[in-house]
């Protein structure tokens, strides 16, 4: 496994090798002590999975309290996964960061607790599955609005096009306005 700090130190790009042979391949999706002694020290509690067609956008999500880091791969298809600081005390806040990932190249995303997290679907379908530190908690959740300038996201979303939305993240209030952590 091969684990890469982005821009923000706190977030974690994960590349696992595949071990392909006739049959397919083979791979490791996480290992506690390898990624341990990279500085990736958790307990995940909740696995999810979400299936987006081309378009969707989802986020930006977190939880007050409660808070999840969330280790995101993808089986099938294509996203670009989004990452915000959401601690005032980080020099950071408010700052965000973004990977491609795929199924194809089989790289995952670790975000810590404390960040808001979101996607949008680059391919014609996408298959997301994410381990969480913490369970879901719905009188916690959290979104902050996916297209807030303050943010300033540059989200690949074709020109005079629009994301496809739930209503929560449509109306979703600026980072200005929400709770945020110390």
């Amino acid at each position: 496994m091969k684990v890469t700090r982005l821009e923000i130190p706190d977030v974690l790009l994960i590349e696992s090798r595949a071990l392909a042979d006739d049959r397919g391949y083979f791979m490791e999706t996480w290992h506690t002590g390898k990624l341990a002694a990279a500085g990736l020290d958790v307990t995940f509690v909740q696995e999810n999975q979400s299936g987006s067609d081309a378009g969707v956008l989802r986020g930006l999500h977190y939880q007050i309290r409660q808070p999840q880091g969330k280790l995101i791969r993808v089986t099938s298809g294509r996203i670009f996964d989004v990452a915000v600081d959401l601690r005032r005390s980080s020099a950071t806040f408010g700052r965000w960061v973004a990977a491609v990932l795929s199924g194809e190249e089989r790289n995952q995303i670790y975000v810590p607790p404390g960040f808001a997290h979101g996607f949008y679907v680059l391919s014609a379908q996408a298959e997301v599955i994410y381990a969480c530190t913490d369970v879901y908690a719905p009188a916690h959740e959290r979104t902050v609005r996916w297209d807030d300038p303050q943010v300033g996201i540059q989200w690949p979303i074709p020109p005079a096009s629009a994301p496809r939305l739930s209503a929560k993240d449509r109306d979703a209030p600026l980072l200005r306005d929400v709770e945020t952590y110390p």
